[in-house]
């Protein structure tokens, strides 16, 4: 447990760290307005808080900077929301109230004006099923008990799922079902075959009284489409203009992660809706142990779509990146509401 008076010179120390990038001596903090301690009583503190881990002196500096924990307990208890500059916040706007019906570009501008307002590097990540359509569904029987379902989309994309065909359910019956599936629901996103099929179907699938229920899980078999991720990026050179990143070799290694789609959909992907903040080593790859990353997802009719997310320093602004993220990523989801709803 901190003390107030800790609580308060460390959440200065973060803020001061963050916007000048060099170690914060006492002095500086007591010239502060929310501060009212001697130079003194703050160079006490400070070494107190050193002690218990949330401050590194780096080199022979008489100054303190905040470590990965420091980092972590400003995020957990001191950091409030921060309202975003008015020019900020009119750019995002402009964004999702311009008539931009190509899901693609929208999300091609929405990682470049993230990173031109933050300065780091931007990441999207989405799942092809909110993109592309169904264009085709087909059946192929292995034997009386299993069948591969085959789902075409618009843009050649094919996805092939074996499942079981419950006792009870002839294979004449899936094939009608097939029919009616391809009938109503191509053209379609894949992310709304499931809905549309329980929200338009229901009366003609009910017609197979004695069937229904088997032919609702085999449609739950077909349906469960897995689709490719897909990422977008801006503003990866960003980094070389952070101080911590004159360092070439750290540079190189960071630069080489964002060849490898399947490492940035591992560090950026986020399973629960909210904004999550990893800090330094709690991201699970080395070359990016000095690195923070803030993620928020984006969703329609309640399904996760994808993940907006943020790479910058340790020493990132993380009240403007997670204010802002949480208001793109609500404007993307009613966005995308519009366009697909």
């Amino acid at each position: 447990m901190l003390t107030e008076r800790q609580r308060q010179i460390l959440k200065a120390i973060v803020e001061e760290y963050i916007v000048h990038a060099e170690p914060v001596g006492s002095r500086t903090v007591s010239k502060r307005e929310d501060i009212g301690y001697s130079a003194a009583t703050i160079r006490n503190e400070m070494a107190d808080l050193e002690d218990m881990g949330f401050l590194e002196q780096p080199h022979t500096s008489a100054g303190r900077i905040p470590s990965h924990f420091g980092y972590r307990y400003y995020v957990d208890y001191l950091m409030g929301p921060q309202r975003l500059e008015r020019e900020d916040l009119l750019e995002v706007r402009r964004l999702f109230t311009s008539q931009m019906d190509a899901l693609e570009l929208t999300i091609q501008q929405t990682v470049s004006i993230l990173s031109k307002i933050t300065n780091y590097t931007s990441i999207i990540l989405g799942p092809e099923v909110y993109h592309n359509k169904l264009k085709h569904l087909q059946v192929i029987p292995l034997n009386e008990r299993s069948a591969v379902a085959i789902v075409v989309s618009d843009t050649g994309h094919v996805d092939q799922r074996r499942f079981t065909v419950p006792e009870g359910v002839s294979l004449s019956s899936i094939e009608q079902l097939v029919n009616l599936l391809n009938a109503k629901l191509s053209g379609l996103p894949l992310y709304r075959l499931k809905r549309s099929v329980y929200q338009e179907l229901y009366a003609e699938l009910n017609r197979h009284v004695e069937q229904y229920e088997f032919l609702v899980s085999v449609v739950d078999q077909m349906l469960a489409v897995d689709v490719d991720g897909r990422v977008f990026t801006s503003g990866t050179t960003n980094m070389l203009t952070q101080p911590e990143f004159r360092d070439l070799d750290k540079v190189k290694a960071l630069m080489e992660i964002f060849e490898q789609t399947d490492t940035v959909t591992r560090l950026f992907a986020a399973n629960d809706a909210g904004v999550h903040v990893r800090i330094g080593q709690e991201n699970s790859i080395e070359a990016v142990n000095n690195c923070s990353i803030v993620t928020a997802t984006f969703s329609v009719d309640g399904r996760s779509l994808g993940t907006v997310g943020v790479l910058g320093p340790t020493r990132m602004d993380y009240r403007k990146v997670v204010s802002l993220l949480q208001v793109l990523t609500d404007d993307l989801s009613r966005h995308l509401r519009q366009l697909y709803g």
